[in-house]
């Protein structure tokens, strides 16, 4: 079988889907999906789930303690906290009084719950940078940069670039471009106390914040539709594609009998799964915009009874996941999951072979990843095709946001 190209799936340029909303920008179109037949479904069920008081996501409803603690990284594990504070306060030297009140928030205030990831503008947290001066938007870059490592700062790059060749390609400038995304700021920048950051839009959202030399970036999503750049100045671009060879790797280097256990579902779409297992805008992830709470019950099999091969396997595609992580906070991560392997469990829906579309969730008391293959939503494919995938990375039991991590903060200072 031959891969599908994504070319192969685009609308024509009246079709409804896209001459419909031709013209609207992010803000006119917030209001038009609304009443939208897709998003509008969505929007509906993510309203009922903010604001709500944050527990963190579990496996089973109940929120394990103990696993965070507030204390100094270890050596070779610190975050760049000075660089990041150095940015931050760039930034904040260059807005206006007017942007610094938009773009300012409490560490523990709720719209870090805000985030979303589709192309409509649900809340409009922070500032927008499609309407920032230059200046303004590339301090705003360098915050995200002093964040991250160089691999991950590239792809978060390459995510929204991808963005706005899909907006080109679709003549949906305005409501898709390389800086359709918003950004805001928790707590004031500091190389002790806990602050933080939020960039988020279509594709690609993550969550920083930073304790000291402690560190958490979580909730990431980051997906893309399609998955490269074929044309333009940015041609040549693509994204997961090693982390999806991994996968399949994984999957190949099981044997036959923890294999089937892994795959809980045939199908991406099963006749065996129960109601609302498949979300209109989610499709099979879990841990997506507004399931800050969610309870993920452990399904699959234990990365303990994994042969040593995959687990190899593993290990690589756990980290190709952080890598967006600097040194250190990528290294404290990896042994903060590895620590966790012998109650850690992977689960697959769908096919692995050739170009076959798939599902997968690794998680554990301090980790969910997933990725998912979807079906399009400015491309018009029907069923989930290698060329637009969702990527989700979670800190359950209370972490996002590094929100175990201001609690305790606060405690040693009241």
């Amino acid at each position: 079988m031959s891969t599908p190209l994504f070319r192969d799936f685009l609308f024509a340029p009246d079709h409804p889907r896209v001459a419909g909303i031709r013209g609207l920008n992010a803000r006119e179109y917030a209001e038009a999906a609304k009443t939208d037949a897709f998003a509008g479904p969505m929007i509906d069920g993510w309203q009922k789930l903010y604001p709500q008081p944050f527990v963190g996501i579990t496996n089973d409803g109940i929120r394990r303690e103990g696993l965070y603690a507030l204390v100094p990284a270890r050596a070779g594990e610190e975050a760049p906290t000075s660089e990041m504070v150095t940015a931050a306060r760039k930034l904040l030297d260059a807005v206006t009084s007017g942007q610094a009140g938009k773009l300012l928030h409490a560490v523990d205030a709720p719209e870090w719950q805000s985030w979303a990831n589709p192309e409509f503008l649900q809340h409009d947290t922070g500032l927008r940078l499609d309407e920032l001066e230059p200046s303004v938007r590339e301090a705003v870059l360098r915050v995200v940069e002093a964040s991250l490592s160089p691999q991950g700062y590239e792809l978060v790059r390459n995510l929204m670039r991808i963005n706005g060749f899909l907006g080109d390609l679709v003549q949906l400038p305005l409501l898709m471009n390389e800086f359709s995304y918003n950004f805001a700021l928790y707590g004031e920048p500091s190389e002790t106390e806990p602050w933080g950051w939020q960039l988020f839009g279509h594709h690609a959202a993550l969550n920083c914040l930073v304790a000291g030399t402690q560190q958490v970036i979580s909730p990431v999503f980051m997906g893309a539709e399609p998955d490269m750049i074929d044309a333009g100045p940015h041609r040549g671009v693509k994204v997961f594609k090693e982390r999806i060879a991994l996968a399949r790797q994984l999957m190949a280097a099981l044997p036959a009998e923890l294999r089937s256990r892994a795959v809980v579902y045939g199908q991406m779409v099963d006749p065996a799964m129960p109601a609302g297992r498949i979300h209109p805008g989610d499709e099979r992830h879990l841990g997506g915009c507004f399931q800050d709470n969610r309870v993920i019950p452990y399904e699959g099999i234990r990365v303990a009874d994994m042969p040593s091969q995959a687990r190899e396997l593993l290990h690589a595609l756990v980290e190709d996941f952080i890598a967006y992580l600097p040194d250190g906070p990528r290294a404290a991560r990896c042994r903060e999951i590895r620590e966790h392997y012998g109650e850690t469990f992977f689960s697959w829906i769908g096919g692995w072979a050739g170009d076959e579309a798939f599902y997968f969730r690794l998680q554990s008391p301090v980790i969910i990843v997933e990725l998912d293959h979807h079906t399009g939503v400015f491309l018009r494919n029907d069923e989930p095709a290698p060329f637009h995938m969702h990527t989700v990375v979670r800190t359950p039991n209370g972490n996002d946001y590094g929100r175990e991590l201001v609690k305790h903060a606060a405690s040693t200072t009241s």
